[in-house]
């Protein structure tokens, strides 16, 4: 099946299930990450993430690439390990909260995102406005 058939195809799949999603604010997720308690992945585009920076200390893995491409990344991040905290963060938690269910229908077990992501949503600052700490991206 081509690459934006098959990411269409799940793209539909998670937009139209109901699920329930771990949510965590920036602030939350700063202090996981910080504290060693997960692994932080940025899953925006490169263009945004040059435009922005990405959160410090963060791994990249552009959702856009299709499912596939997402779940190799993650997987290369986490070392194969299913079973590590990971936290995903996108622009507005919208690409997140996908990716989230994407991950878990591959065993990921532990996938918490961003609700509120780098921009802000739902009320909430975001990263950028909290004044988390970013790093360049010469990507």
């Amino acid at each position: 099946m081509h690459h934006a058939v098959r990411f269409l195809v799940v793209f539909l799949v998670v937009a139209t299930c109901g699920y329930a999603h771990a949510d965590m604010t920036s602030a939350q997720a700063y202090e996981a990450v910080r504290d060693g308690r997960a692994k932080l992945i940025d899953i925006r585009t490169p263009d945004e993430w040059r435009e922005t920076g990405v959160p410090a200390g963060a791994a990249r893995a552009d959702f856009y690439r299709g499912p596939d491409a997402l779940v190799r990344a993650v997987s290369e991040i986490v070392g194969g390990d299913r079973n590590a905290p990971i936290v995903l963060i996108c622009r507005t938690g919208n690409r997140s909260a996908q990716a989230k269910k994407i991950l878990e229908m591959q065993g990921y077990t532990r996938v918490e995102h961003v609700k509120e992501g780098m921009a802000g949503s739902g009320g909430e600052p975001g990263w950028l406005a909290r004044g988390l700490p970013v790093a360049p991206c010469r990507c």
